[in-house]
Parts: structure tokens; C-alpha cells; sequence
């Protein structure tokens, strides 16, 4: 979902640039450029790394065989392996602003806090993990696990800036 959003916000400001709504696409730009380098850069090479990780070490823990008969091989792949593809080509075939650390790792946190509860809540409703691994954790374990991918996903914030950088340049930075 988070790729969908933030392909059509790229498709919205590319549509506002070529009609010449050159205020509204600076808007639009900027929203883009949080957007993929606060969240779809760094979340969709997590979501990669850990899934097919976590699934090639024992595929229960993440995927579990009987949702093959529910989602499609193909959309099991839309959303575990085309994700780091296509946040690669992006970063490779456009410079992005991003925002200054603080405001960057401020969001990406917020998101991450936003996420954690609701898988939080959605256990606490039907007393079931959106995740199997999450069983084999005590409360403590759990914590711990959140906090290890807390700092993972950062450092993916951080490849992600560096190769902006690498690219692009050091002018695409906000400060």
C-alpha cells in the first residue's frame, strides 16, 4: 500500500510539472520526497530483507504455507521482492530532497511506534500474531525484536540518504 501511495503521488506531480501547475507540483514534489526517503526507501528494503530472511530460515515464522492457497505467488512477490527493485530504480533515476536527520528519523520513528501498536492492538483484539514469529517471544524478547528492527530500518534511512548523496550530490538535502 505504502508503494501504491507513493507511485500515485510521483504520478500526480509528474502530471501537475507537464501541465504547467508549476505551484501545486512543488507541493506535490516536496510530498514525494518525504515520503520515499522517510518511509518507501527505507521500509520496502526492510520489509525485503526480513521477510525473505526470516522466510528462507524457516517460512512459518513470517509466511506461513497455508496462505499459499489465499495470496497468490504473484502477490506474495508485489509485496515482498518487487518493493527494493523498484525503491532502487527510483533512487537511481531521480534525486531526492530529504529532510534533515532529526525531522527524517522523527517520522520514520513515529511511523515505526504507529506500526508496532497496531500490530499490538490487533493481537490484544483476537489474541493472534499478523505474525507467527512474534509467538516465540516473551514481552521483553518482543521489545527487544522491535528495537532491533527500529535500528535496522534507520540504517536503511541512512543507505538511503548515502546513495542520494552518492548520486546526486550534496545539494539535495533540506536543512
Amino acid at each position: 500500500v505504502l508503494q501504491a501511495v507513493f507511485y500515485g503521488v510521483s504520478f500526480l506531480a509528474d502530471v501537475l510539472r507537464l501541465i504547467k501547475k508549476l505551484r501545486c507540483a512543488k507541493c506535490v514534489i516536496s510530498s514525494r520526497d518525504l515520503l520515499f526517503s522517510v518511509l518507501a526507501f527505507p521500509v520496502s528494503t526492510f520489509v525485503f530483507v526480513s521477510f525473505w530472511t526470516l522466510y528462507t530460515y524457516n517460512r512459518e515464522l513470517v509466511y506461513p504455507k497455508s496462505l499459499d492457497g489465499v495470496i497468490p505467488l504473484w502477490l506474495n512477490h508485489a509485496m515482498h521482492t518487487a518493493v527494493l527493485p523498484f525503491a532502487v530504480m527510483e533512487i537511481l533515476a531521480l534525486p531526492h530532497r530529504y529532510p534533515t536527520k532529526k525531522k527524517g528519523l522523527m517520522l520514520l520513528g513515529s511511523v515505526a511506534f504507529l506500526y508496532i501498536s497496531w500490530v499490538l492492538w490487533i493481537y490484544s483484539v483476537t489474541g493472534e500474531w499478523v505474525y507467527p514469529l512474534f509467538a516465540l517471544f516473551s514481552p521483553a524478547g518482543l521489545a527487544a525484536f522491535f528495537a532491533a528492527s527500529l535500528a535496522v530500518i534507520i540504517s536503511f534511512y541512512n543507505f538511503g540518504e548515502f546513495l542520494n548523496r552518492m548520486i546526486w550530490g550534496q545539494s539535495m538535502f533540506w536543512f
